[in-house]
């Protein structure tokens, strides 16, 4: 009879589970690259730490030019990264290479939170990490908070919160908390969603999530299925949801975008879709003209107001 530590008892897409308990992620190293100046983007990157209990950091990115004395304060992206909950990382290459191309782009400050990930963090981690991290973001509204670059250079009247896959869903959760809670002086103009997760997309999807989730609420759990009453309650005023044609994501996505036009949201929500393209398609060729055209439409959506 084989050992407990070596059986199994469950399986999922992005770790197993054996009958002692012990989890092995599939993907457990994410590489990670350091903050730097980029001359390519003309883009500055910094790494902060934000809580040392529980650990939450982020990496910001600023533009060169944000620092010139003649340069206006700049509308800031809290932006949260994707991994299923459980793998990538806010300082991985492919967080940081978009983050710094958005920036250059929409001439913007970039703050991505880097909260903690199942098993050493199960959720609700990266929801209260996340949750912790803008809230540090608008301690810096009158200019005496941590971080000179915020308190110098941000627009606390254009905030924006953008999340990727798993970050889309708790982006959801980001703004409800906003609309129910509030974050005092600071504006929430616009959420951006980009192939987000919710509950529905498969049962294995569903039980993956709520296995990572010891405390869950079930199948009705408000950040895996969000009701109308929390959906009316974003604390925005335009959303922007971006979905693949091939993404098998893109259900629980376009179910979202009609939940919200439905849910009595005084807001303007807006649908974008890639064709030919599936989940998180951007990150292989930021380059690419399908790439290109969605980091556009992001862009533009910052910079419209």
């Amino acid at each position: 009879m084989a050992s407990s530590d070596s059986e199994i008892a469950k399986e999922f897409r992005f770790f197993r589970v054996y009958k002692d308990g012990r989890v092995e992620l599939f993907e457990p190293y994410c590489e990670q690259i350091p903050p730097s100046d980029d001359p390519t983007t003309g883009v500055r990157s910094k790494d902060v730490v934000i809580s040392s209990e529980p650990p939450v950091s982020a990496r910001i990115f600023i533009p060169y030019e944000a620092q010139n004395p003649n340069q206006n304060k700049l509308p800031l992206l809290f932006y949260v990264r994707g991994g299923g909950f459980c793998t990538q990382s806010a300082f991985g290459p492919r967080y940081h290479n978009f983050c710094s191309v958005f920036s250059a782009q929409a001439n913007a400050i970039v703050v991505s939170v880097e909260y903690g990930n199942f098993p050493d963090r199960p959720i609700p981690a990266c929801y209260e990490d996340s949750w912790a991290a803008l809230n540090w973001v608008a301690s810096h509204v009158s200019g005496n908070g941590p971080e000179p670059w915020l308190n110098d250079h941000a627009d606390f009247g254009k905030v924006f919160i953008g999340g990727a896959s798993a970050g889309g869903n708790i982006a959801h959760t980001l703004a409800f908390r906003v609309g129910s809670i509030g974050l005092p002086c600071v504006k929430l103009v616009g959420v951006i969603m980009v192939h987000p997760f919710f509950g529905g997309t498969s049962p294995e999807e569903d039980a993956t999530w709520l296995y990572m989730c010891p405390t869950n609420a079930g199948l009705q759990d408000p950040r895996l299925k969000p009701p109308a009453e929390d959906l009316a309650r974003l604390g925005c005023e335009r959303v922007l949801i971006f979905v693949a044609e091939k993404d098998f994501l893109k259900p629980v996505a376009m179910n979202y975008y009609e939940d919200l036009k439905k849910s009595g949201w005084k807001g303007t929500v807006e649908l974008f879709e890639t064709h030919g393209e599936g989940h998180s398609f951007y990150f292989d060729n930021l380059k690419c003209e399908k790439a290109v055209e969605l980091i556009n439409k992001f862009v533009s959506f910052i910079t419209q107001l």
